[in-house]
């Protein structure tokens, strides 16, 4: 049995901790409100966005309008993966590359060789020890709610990565949030550029487009992806604190029970210790009796 003062050692310890966690758990859940709000906002504008591209591409052949329509035979593939920069959130990471990993393992069996844009320390860590991946980009310390200027440079290896034909398909893998305690990993296409078909999208089949079709679409397409790389963020980083959040409520609580857990023990063998001297203390009066 451990002796009385390395079990209050680790009481004082695991205290320490406790109060750690407890912080990290506050601090998360104030980022995770803001977050929540930023989040939704966005997911409107993408899917009005959605239903204008959806109509001009009724207006005309949408192969000849914008190369980044094109679609063509699956042979190579890039992948925009989001991650965090820092750890203890949970199984965040651990979720995405794990699907990450498998979707790599399907392009092999089918073939189609894998490349990939890291958003995130923890994507970067873990491509790079992967023997013969082709690290397109990587980005760190990405800012939680990027400014236009800051997601360009993706776009750009995007755009160029694709009408200069050295992949067939790019698609993003991020971590949807749902609410607070659900969150679902998503694989999305962004290009080629097409979409669904929404269900009561306004017609533009009598309309007039200035300054030219090609134009209106090329500006519609880049604003969308530019929409959706900035919204796969916000997803990620609420997704992110949420997990966070729970990480570290559940490191306090077991922090808690480890106290009590301890502390019961401390009790214990504080007891048999008073316990065994007062049997001494007998013995030994018996003794000088005797």
């Amino acid at each position: 049995m451990a002796s009385l003062q390395q079990i209050k050692r680790r009481i004082g310890s695991v205290k320490s901790t406790r109060q750690i966690t407890r912080a990290m758990q506050l601090v998360a859940a104030s980022k995770l409100r803001r977050a929540q709000e930023s989040v939704l906002g966005p997911r409107e504008y993408s899917r009005v966005a959605r239903e204008m591209l959806t109509q001009l591409r009724r207006l005309s052949r949408y192969e000849t309008v914008s190369p980044l329509f094109a679609e063509r035979p699956l042979k190579a593939r890039l992948i925009i993966v989001v991650s965090s920069d820092r750890g203890l959130a949970g199984a965040y990471d651990s979720n995405v590359l794990r699907r990450l990993f498998q979707e790599m393992k399907n392009d092999k069996v089918a073939g189609v060789v894998t490349s990939v844009i890291c958003i995130g320390r923890k994507a970067s860590q873990a491509v790079t020890r992967i023997a013969g991946l082709n690290v397109v980009a990587a980005y760190q310390d990405f800012p939680d709610h990027p400014q236009a200027a800051q997601i360009r440079p993706i776009l750009n290896t995007v755009f160029d990565e694709f009408t200069k034909e050295e992949v067939d398909a790019i698609d993003i893998l991020y971590t949807h949030f749902n609410s607070t305690v659900s969150q679902n990993i998503i694989l999305q296409r962004l290009l080629p550029a097409g979409f669904e078909e929404v269900e009561g999208a306004p017609e533009l089949k009598f309309s007039e487009v200035e300054p030219s079709l090609k134009e209106l679409v090329r500006s519609t397409v880049v604003r969308l992806l530019e929409v959706q790389i900035y919204q796969a963020r916000l997803d990620a980083i609420a997704s992110e604190y949420s997990m966070r959040m729970i990480a570290m409520k559940n490191a306090t609580d077991n922090a808690g029970d480890l106290i009590d857990d301890l502390t019961l023990e401390y009790n214990n063998a504080r007891q048999a210790t008073i316990t065994q001297e007062l049997a001494e203390i007998t013995g030994g009066a018996e003794a000088m009796n005797g």
